[in-house]
């Protein structure tokens, strides 16, 4: 007789097995669209650094599309977070992806998180917060009625030292202020 065993959380072998630096690139092959950095924080309920969280992104090129027909963006980066919590990917701003009955999705980026005692990955989306046009016919961000909880899945652009957007975006994984995860 099978008996079923509980899920496992993530562990110091994440960083030592997962960790590749220039993942946290996707426009390292060259790539067309406006290049942009995404950096933020991974907080956990207490707003303590979580320094041993891995992240992925996945998004759609800069003409919306998934299939990254150009060979040289493949549309997924990996980031751990430092010491203090921090994280950064390189890539580009996607295009608008084409949605369910003729409605199009605002430009995202879809992350997932892994962190200690987190059972089951967390998934979330960023949203650029200079596309607010787009952002408000979004059909997710429609439907969560919540102003604040839509609030955590839109990351402001600032401007780096180097001229390159900056687009911040903080993950909390619990508690007050928390980010709006998915239930994938």
């Amino acid at each position: 007789m099978a008996i079923p065993t509980s899920s496992q959380t993530i562990g110091p072998f994440f960083r030592a097995a997962l960790e590749r630096p220039a993942w946290s690139d996707l426009t390292r092959e060259g790539v067309a669209g406006e290049g942009v950095r995404i950096e933020g924080t991974v907080y956990d309920g207490d707003r303590t650094p979580v320094p041993d969280a891995l992240l992925e992104l996945w998004q759609a090129d800069a003409n919306g599309s998934y299939t990254h027909a150009d060979g040289r963006f493949r549309g997924f980066g990996r980031a751990c977070t430092d010491h203090d919590g921090r994280f950064w990917f390189r890539t580009i701003v996607p295009g608008p992806v084409p949605g369910a009955n003729g409605a199009v999705q605002a430009p995202h980026a879809n992350l997932t998180i892994f962190a200690r005692g987190l059972l089951k990955r967390l998934v979330t989306r960023i949203y650029f917060g200079d596309h607010a046009e787009e952002n408000v016919r979004d059909p997710l961000l429609a439907s969560i009625e919540d102003a604040a909880v839509r609030a955590t899945l839109i990351a402001p652009r600032t401007e780096h030292a180097g001229g390159i957007p900056v687009y911040t975006f903080d993950v909390v994984l619990q508690g007050a202020g928390e980010t709006a995860f998915l239930a994938i």
